[in-house]
């Protein structure tokens, strides 16, 4: 299970790729022994799933994803895996797909293929679907970005990122969820965490006796740095009385989850699956989202839904459910339904099979 390049593979500082790795790749099945590839880190990795850290070799000259496929061509030489399961890299899949003779390669797209290299284009997106042995999606919103306009799909599966311990999660804090409006993820524009702290701002003026916090920096892991867009952020959080928690991890955001009211999901990007609200409907939070990219997929009826860009309506929406505590019980209760869906053993059961398919094609190929 090949990371990207830049994805670290540690509970102090995985993204959400790590995350969903780590998760599938502990709750793989009987006949499989997964091992993650990924870069070297200065944190320390999952000690629960075998990782092979890959060096940042400067050799050979070329484009980053020639000299990173090539330290992972190198680490594979010792493993002889029987597959490999690229995450998010299109140039990394083809690349070993066309120096690791006999052994397949599948790609497993988190993100938007028309926004990554060797896949921005209909003719590239054939070569991809043309080249390996498997192409999955982790929701039927990206799966669909990457088909339109190619005759013949057959080969590309969707595969929903996995929750663990769906049906656990949710057990309501001694007392009841605390009065919070809660933000958490990137705090970047595409993830709409300035549209969070207008709404707020304007939505804690209607809510005596709410808060909201945010959890998230511009990056993963501690140490992410500031920029202007974050300062700014800060400034106005502050004058509205938002706490900012910065970078925290997962644990620890999975954690506020469980004791908030509400949890927003505010993206303006349109969110290839949306694992926050995922974790969100799992710890049984009332769930504000918008009605962007995969989320609508992913929370169904479990969640009300606002446009990010409308400030006054996310804020009308926050009021309103806040003023609402028989709402937000049902929502909370619809969500850790829905997230059963999800629940890690499910779907790296079908991740086992997805992985029997692909083998079974390429023996009767050989």
């Amino acid at each position: 299970m090949v990371l990207p390049p830049r994805g670290d593979f540690s509970p102090e500082a995985a993204g959400a790729i790590g995350i969903i790795v780590h998760r599938l790749a502990r709750a793989s099945g009987p006949g499989f022994a997964p091992v993650v590839v990924g870069p070297a880190s200065p944190f320390p990795p999952y000690a629960d799933v075998a990782f092979a850290p890959v060096g940042a070799g400067w050799w050979p000259p070329g484009p980053n994803a020639w000299r990173y496929g090539h330290q992972v061509r190198r680490r594979l030489r010792g493993l002889a895996p029987a597959l490999i399961e690229v995450h998010n890299r299109p140039d990394v899949a083809l690349f070993l797909a066309e120096r690791c003779a006999g052994t397949p390669v599948a790609l497993f797209l988190h993100n938007d293929p028309r926004e990554m290299r060797a896949a921005r284009t209909l003719a590239e997106r054939r070569r991809l679907l043309a080249r390996l042995a498997g192409v999955v999606t982790v929701s039927a919103f990206l799966r669909r970005r990457l088909i339109e306009g190619i005759e013949d799909a057959s080969g590309v599966a969707v595969l929903p990122n996995p929750i663990e311990d769906a049906a656990g999660v949710s057990a309501a804090p001694a007392g009841g969820r605390e009065r919070v409006l809660l933000f958490a993820g990137r705090v970047v524009r595409d993830k709409g965490a300035d549209g969070f702290v207008a709404a707020a701002a304007e939505a804690l003026g209607r809510l005596p006796g709410w808060r909201a916090e945010m959890f998230g920096a511009d990056r993963f892991g501690p140490g992410s740095p500031e920029n202007a867009y974050l300062r700014a952020l800060q400034r106005r959080a502050a004058a509205a009385g938002i706490t900012m928690h910065g970078y925290r991890p997962h644990a620890e955001v999975l954690a506020a989850m469980a004791r908030a009211a509400i949890v927003v999901v505010p993206s303006r990007w349109e969110e290839p699956f949306g694992l926050t609200a995922l974790e969100a409907l799992a710890a049984g939070a009332a769930l504000i989202a918008s009605p962007r990219g995969a989320l609508p997929e992913v929370a169904g009826e479990a969640a009300r839904y606002a446009d990010p860009d409308e400030p006054g309506a996310l804020a009308a929406a926050m009021v309103a459910l806040a003023g609402d505590p028989a709402a937000q019980a049902a929502l909370g209760a619809a969500g850790v339904a829905r997230a059963r869906m999800f629940d890690v053993a499910h779907v790296a059961a079908r991740l086992d099979a997805l992985r029997r398919e692909i083998l079974g094609r390429e023996n009767h190929r050989s």
